[in-house]
């Protein structure tokens, strides 16, 4: 029995060597014909990295023949499959490009958004590849609206839009936590205009209303009214859009401090304006 086990190792070894023996041959010294052959024989198998290799060696053979149809949509869907998300959405865009009758431009199209997505870093990093994310998947939704893909392009292009306001969010609460708070004030209210209805919207007035608390209480007495007055101003914000938030509670002190001293400044305007000064 040990000896039967043996053997087929040595038979399965055998033809492992044989088929690699075969695939080097072929990607070597193999013709365009055989190499095109092999090369859609591995990709049916899924061996994608060996598929890619050969692909490569016929891309430039078959020009516009009309087997490159069918190539390069394979190569985009191997390169998708290894995770090579770069080289697949190139060539998903070359084949949309280049065969845009092609009963294969639907899947092409969601292919390539899709593989903008998958290369979408996450917010604290650059965002170039998610807005070529979402400018893809706005094409492919606007191209093919009955498609059974709409759904989760909807929701790719909903998760994308959100780490773009998480990122300019994070920009702006970074103004806060440097104590830039003129500039944080600004970039919130940037923030919250041009996201209307986002998720970070009461974290925003939030934060807001920090940044104008700490400028109200820290400006000098000629500033001091009118940043006081507009912190005010931004806690009553945040309370008409968000009436039961915790956040509230934790700055109902803060907002006392900003009354008292709002009343103890004007006081000491109208000294001066009784005094002539």
């Amino acid at each position: 029995m040990f000896r039967i086990k043996q053997l087929g190792l040595l038979v399965i070894i055998g033809l492992a060597f044989s088929a690699c023996s075969e695939y080097q041959k072929v990607l070597n010294k193999g013709t365009t014909e055989e190499q095109y052959k092999m090369a859609t024989q591995l990709f049916d198998e899924g061996k994608y990295n060996k598929s890619i290799n050969l692909f490569e060696k016929v891309i430039p053979k078959y020009g516009s023949k009309p087997q490159m149809e069918r190539i390069q949509y394979m190569v985009g869907e191997a390169n998708f499959n290894t995770k090579n998300y770069d080289l697949a959405a190139y060539y998903f865009e070359r084949f949309i490009g280049n065969y845009p009758e092609s009963s294969k431009i639907e899947d092409a199209t969601f292919l390539a958004a899709q593989s903008y997505y998958m290369n979408s870093p996450k917010s604290s990093r650059d965002q170039t590849n998610t807005h070529k994310a979402l400018t893809a998947l706005q094409n492919f939704i606007d191209k093919f609206p009955e498609s059974d893909k709409v759904e989760v392009a909807n929701k790719y292009y909903d998760e994308l839009a959100t780490r773009l306001e998480k990122k300019s969010f994070d920009i702006a609460k970074q103004y806060y936590i440097t104590e830039k708070y003129q500039a944080a004030i600004m970039a919130f209210d940037i923030f919250i205009e041009d996201n209307f209805g986002t998720v970070f919207k009461e974290d925003a007035l939030a934060y807001k209303f920090l940044s104008a608390y700490e400028l109200g209480m820290k400006s000098t007495i000629t500033k001091k009214q009118a940043r006081l007055e507009n912190a005010i101003a931004a806690y009553d914000r945040l309370k008409k859009n968000f009436p039961e938030s915790e956040k509230l509670k934790d700055f109902d002190s803060k907002l006392e401090e900003l009354n008292k001293e709002l009343k103890e400044t004007k006081e000491i305007y109208a000294k001066y304006i009784d005094n002539g000064l």
